[in-house]
């Protein structure tokens, strides 16, 4: 038996990379009665038919999975917002930033067509960039259409599995074919009625970029939390996670609680106003999220 990676599922074939050599195979029926499904990112240990075709046996220990997209051991997340056209959105932004937290994925926000952006729009941009670095996330300000930026990404890519998310219409199929002209990736422009773009998207697949692994994932309209508990949020924003010691009361959720480090902290200007109102909104979000049985 040969061991490989899973880089591609689609239509009940799973694409493993072993090696120079990439094998269709189907997974045991015995996934399948004990509900486990196969994911792209998966180690696993297989059996060749031939030299194309085989039966995965066995899917090794996981680091992490998602579920949207359905991707194992990701290494980072590179969260991809316009600056235009779609407007950029901090309040989206800090969706993705925390579903990415809860998974302890590192995230890496990218934010694209800064080419389109006038002067203060570029302005308004760069400042939520800054506020963003500081929190420790590094920030990149790319134009696939000018190149600008794209040198910066190849390092970060190296030997890792790097799952590429954002709101449909960003750019990151553009990206991806300005970091891999070859790939040749369908790009949509925006619907100017519904203000995002069209699903490019269809499947997961591991694209080979920079010396590491790439996902391409299907564009996002939704985020829940569903998988986030009102006590979970804290340590889902790094620089509440890093004070919430600090509260009075134990449990504390940083809304109506007194003598709170972290109400203290969005006071003196140490967390920014704009990363706690959304908080606060997540927070009620998940309380009012109705009860699963």
């Amino acid at each position: 038996m040969a061991e490989g990676k899973i880089i591609k599922a689609l239509s009940g074939f799973y694409y493993v990379k072993s090696n120079d050599t990439i094998f269709q195979c189907r997974g045991r029926g015995v996934f399948r009665k004990n509900n486990i499904t196969p994911l792209v990112g998966d180690n696993v240990v297989f059996t060749a038919e031939n030299d194309r075709e085989g039966y995965i046996m066995e899917i090794k220990e996981r680091e992490n999975e998602l579920v949207r997209p359905p991707i194992a051991n990701v290494d980072q997340a590179i969260l991809i917002f316009s600056a235009k056209d779609p407007e950029f959105s901090p309040h989206l932004l800090d969706r993705f930033l925390v579903i990415i937290e809860s998974y302890q994925i590192k995230p890496i926000i990218v934010i694209t067509k800064i080419d389109l952006a006038n002067s203060d729009e570029l302005l308004n941009i760069k400042q939520y960039a800054k506020a963003y670095e500081k929190i420790g996330y590094d920030v990149l300000l790319t134009s696939s259409k000018n190149e600008i930026g794209l040198e910066d990404i190849y390092p970060l890519l190296e030997n890792k599995i790097t799952v590429f998310a954002g709101q449909s219409g960003v750019g990151k199929s553009s990206l991806l074919n300005a970091l891999q002209p070859e790939l040749n990736l369908e790009t949509k422009a925006i619907s100017k009625h519904l203000g995002r773009g069209k699903h490019t998207t269809r499947h997961v697949e591991l694209l080979e970029i920079g010396n590491g692994l790439v996902a391409d994932t299907p564009g996002f309209s939704s985020l829940d939390f569903s998988n986030i508990e009102a006590e979970e949020l804290t340590y889902c924003y790094p620089e509440m996670k890093e004070r919430f010691a600090n509260c009075k009361f134990r449990g504390c959720l940083h809304d109506k609680e007194p003598h709170c480090a972290i109400k203290e902290a969005v006071e003196t200007g140490e967390i920014k106003e704009f990363r706690y109102n959304h908080y606060l909104l997540f927070l009620k979000e998940i309380q009012q999220r109705k009860p699963r049985y």
